[in-house]
């Protein structure tokens, strides 16, 4: 029985990237000699066990075989004689097929340690083909390291063209697509995550709503980089820079996604292109089983995100009806979100990536403004039911109208 570390423990390793959890693989050992050292067994569909001590997974060695579609379609054997090089052969990446011994000795049978020194993004074997989950970690993998500077391997980006062709990916369950996604926002440059999957035609697939903005101009004016899809990535960067929550950069990829069903003949105007953009925002949050945070933050961001950069020249009545539109009372820090999503678009375009949203900052004190009014007091002015609504509207409104003539005035986005 001999343990080895692998995956990605190694590979950052080597990376000098911080290691944040440990993979083991077990070679010579069996289920019932695992159980009789204290390991615990937590594996539904092949042997993985807890260790007793740093709870750490450790796996027997194994081989694997297609017998079905999608992610799940697979048998698996783990006898004693499957060796270290057989159960590293069937991983994704090379880069996340080597392992290092119990004296530090790197076992690298792929050549991933020359991938890593290239910067290459390259499948270890053709049974890479079998796992239509492999497109998306690869594309999450090229989000994580390209500030580093790597890319995706031709010859890989051929052969996941050929996967989506033969209909692999459509044979992804939604969950694993979200659960793939999620975790691919939350990297250094989720942009890159849809620049590869559309690489190889899996965006058309998997986010067609998202795939179809590519190509649809705008207003040169407003969007000198002109093309919505290039315009959504540009946002999605922005987004990354100004918070940490995946659910603010979701909502900020979803947020045009009206724009492609304007009519041509009314290009490169998208009047309307709001009320166009919630059908898809649903249909798209269903199909990969979106929490309902994301979804609502997304549609929020859809529909209100054009009030949001015309802020300074909105009405009191308008600004207290987006507030209240919006759950802003009840909920400021989703409102907040709302606000760094608007932030994002507004920046997300050629030559603005750096300008003043000072529509934030108003919305921000609209919000304070209309908060500001003393409820107990109308409570005991005798104001009940719709007249106490009534009296807190005139308030909010009046405190508002206020703001406005005190507020200095800028361009909106």
């Amino acid at each position: 029985m001999k343990t080895y570390l692998v995956g990605g423990a190694v590979r950052d390793k080597l990376l000098g990237r911080t290691v944040t959890e440990q993979d083991w693989v077990v070679v010579g050992s069996s289920p019932e000699q695992m159980q009789a050292q204290g390991f615990v067994p937590v594996g539904k569909d092949f042997p993985v066990f807890l260790h007793p001590q740093t709870k750490e997974e450790y796996a027997l060695a194994r081989t694997e075989r297609k017998t079905g579609k999608g992610y799940g379609g697979f048998s698996f054997y783990c006898g004693e004689e499957v060796t270290l090089e057989d159960d590293l052969v069937r991983r994704d990446l090379t880069i996340n097929a080597m392992a290092e011994d119990e004296n530090g000795v790197i076992i690298d049978p792929y050549n991933g340690q020359q991938d890593l020194a290239d910067k290459l993004l390259h499948h270890v074997s053709p049974a890479f083909a079998e796992d239509p989950v492999r497109i998306l970690r690869i594309a999450r993998f090229a989000a994580r390291y390209h500030a580093l500077g790597f890319r995706v391997a031709d010859e890989t980006v051929a052969l996941m063209k050929t996967m989506v062709a033969d209909g692999e990916v459509d044979h992804l369950v939604a969950e694993r697509v979200w659960k793939e996604t999620e975790r691919a926002l939350g990297e250094p440059n989720p942009e890159i995550f849809i620049e590869v999957l559309r690489s190889c035609d899996a965006l058309a697939r998997l986010f067609p709503e998202v795939d179809a903005l590519f190509g649809v101009p705008q207003t040169a004016t407003h969007h000198p980089e002109i093309d919505t899809g290039i315009h959504t990535l540009m946002s999605l960067q922005q987004a990354v820079k100004l918070s940490p929550s995946t659910c603010v950069r979701f909502a900020t990829l979803l947020h045009d996604l009206g724009k492609a069903a304007t009519p041509p003949e009314e290009w490169p105007r998208h009047i309307s292109h709001e009320d166009r953009s919630l059908p898809r925002v649903k249909q798209l949050c269903n199909r990969i089983a979106a929490p309902k945070d994301y979804k609502d933050l997304a549609l929020m961001v859809a529909q209100w995100h054009t009030h949001c950069h015309r802020a300074l020249e909105l009405k009191p009545a308008t600004i207290l009806k987006v507030l209240q539109s919006n759950d802003a009372f009840r909920r400021p820090e989703r409102f907040e979100q709302f606000l760094l999503c608007c932030e994002a678009d507004a920046r997300g375009r050629t030559g603005f990536e750096n300008r003043d949203y000072p529509q934030a900052d108003f919305f921000r004190a609209a919000l304070k403004a209309a908060q500001a009014i003393n409820m107990a007091a109308i409570q005991q002015g005798g104001h009940t039911g719709q007249a106490f609504g009534d009296e807190v509207n005139r308030q909010r409104l009046q405190n508002l109208a206020q703001l406005k003539s005190n507020y200095p005035t800028a361009p909106s986005a």
